[in-house]
């Protein structure tokens, strides 16, 4: 007999199962392919373009970077940022890490504490924002209620002093994050060889001495896979900003996100605002390009 004859044809049953992994997840490409990269390429195309209140495509070279370059707004949230994403992410690291090698010397209540330190990161940014916005008010917040008790010199108003305000962010986003931060590490705690550990205690090793030298450097992909993270919430950082500040006083606590936005949707200077997304998602890629070079390099070698 033939080859054909041989063959077993397909059943339609057989054929749907094959395809039908491919038909579930094409709804999902296509809203990645054209929501995602689509809408990337698009701003990339605004962003030489004299768009304003609407899109316009007539070609306008470099005109918009360079007009981002001169503008002294964006200068100030370029700063914020740095101060920002700087702080934010050196005391997230530090405070999570405490944290985790705290739990994981197996105290008492160790669920609930972690419940306790994880719970902020349930909560969104606006909400978070909008907490601390009261909190930090010098007319009813902390201010108010120490000086209510009797502390009449005390004064904390650096959510309205303009050269304090942005480290009043840095203070909102490491409560909420630094529980988050403390869950990465905890997970990486838990999963080092403890007979490492225990052979360091028979040499006599200090706990501090075995966090330090053994444990923590162990704990590299973590460290990566948490400052990956961290930078890329600071340089997004919006409804932070939005609920907290408004960029203000003036727009002395304003961060990129927020200058797009403004120049974007309510300035009507879309060109701009679009130059000012480019350079955001460089700022991104160069955080994130570096970590997967790193990773892939590592498996390579593996």
């Amino acid at each position: 007999m033939g080859s054909s004859a041989l063959s077993v044809r397909a059943s339609p049953f057989d054929v749907l199962q094959r395809w039908l992994p491919k038909l579930v997840l094409a709804p999902s490409m296509l809203v990645v392919l054209v929501g995602f990269y689509g809408y990337i390429l698009w701003t990339f195309v605004l962003s030489f373009t004299n768009s304003r209140f609407m899109p316009s495509y007539s070609w306008a070279g470099l005109l918009q970077y360079e007009r981002l370059w001169n503008n002294e707004r964006w200068w100030v949230a370029s700063k914020n940022l740095v101060v920002f994403g700087g702080l934010f992410i050196v005391i997230s690291l530090v405070i999570g890490v405490l944290l985790a090698v705290l739990l994981d010397q197996r105290i008492r209540r160790e669920g609930f504490i972690r419940t306790i330190y994880l719970y902020p990161m349930a909560l969104s940014m606006i909400v978070t924002g909008t907490a601390w916005k009261w909190l930090l008010n010098p007319g009813l917040g902390l201010d108010k209620l120490l000086r209510d008790w009797g502390w009449e010199g005390f004064r904390f108003d650096w959510i309205v002093d303009p050269d304090r305000v942005v480290y009043t962010l840095v203070i909102a986003a490491v409560w909420q994050s630094s529980g988050f931060v403390m869950a990465l590490f905890l997970a990486g705690l838990r999963g080092v060889d403890q007979s490492i550990i225990r052979a360091a205690q028979v040499d006599g090793a200090s706990p501090a001495t075995i966090y330090l030298r053994i444990v923590l450097p162990s704990l590299r992909p973590v460290f990566f896979s948490a400052l990956m993270i961290l930078a890329h919430i600071a340089i997004k950082s919006f409804d932070l900003v939005a609920a907290m500040t408004a960029g203000g006083p003036g727009y002395a606590s304003d961060l990129p996100a927020m200058f797009m936005y403004a120049h974007t949707f309510t300035r009507g200077q879309m060109g701009l605002g679009a130059a000012s997304a480019m350079l955001m998602l460089g700022a991104v890629l160069a955080v994130i390009v570096p970590y997967l070079y790193s990773e892939l390099r590592n498996k390579r070698h593996d």
